[in-house]
């Protein structure tokens, strides 16, 4: 077992990644439709390459490969974009496991960014809404 897969999760382990997906939700809330979903698809696809050589060998590129499909269908469905943070959250944790983190100087970046993964693909999942047209309800 790898030493990266031994580390005890601290609560900051996990809050931390969900903050940064919430973050990066807001900041691309911003960002007018449709090209809020192309940012995404497109982000997707740079997500997908970002273990190519993390040590899995052929498989790093094959799922480089079904990243970039993911991304290509994520153009016009957000689904496709959700699924694709989804698998990379599995990617995330293999590599966790492997002990091959994303940051090579930072043993809990895989877990770290497994989780932020998952919160980036709920994002997605519901549509990638706007937070930013919330309206709040005032007593009357």
């Amino acid at each position: 077992m790898s030493p990266q897969s031994q580390l005890d999760l601290t609560a900051t382990m996990l809050v931390s990644p969900l903050l940064v997906s919430a973050a990066f939700g807001a900041l691309c809330s911003m960002i007018p439709e449709p090209a809020r979903q192309r940012f995404g698809a497109i982000f997707l696809a740079g997500a997908g390459a970002a273990y190519l050589s993390g040590g899995f060998g052929l498989w790093e590129f094959g799922f480089c490969a079904v990243m970039t499909l993911l991304a290509y269908r994520g153009l016009d469905n957000y689904r496709a974009i959700a699924i694709g943070w989804a698998l990379h959250t599995c990617w995330d944790i293999a590599h966790h496991l492997y002990g091959n983190p994303i940051i090579p100087f930072e043993a809990s970046s895989s877990i770290g960014c497994a989780v932020c993964d998952l919160g980036l693909a709920a994002w997605y999942f519901v549509g990638a809404p706007t937070i930013w047209k919330i309206r709040f309800r005032t007593a009357a």
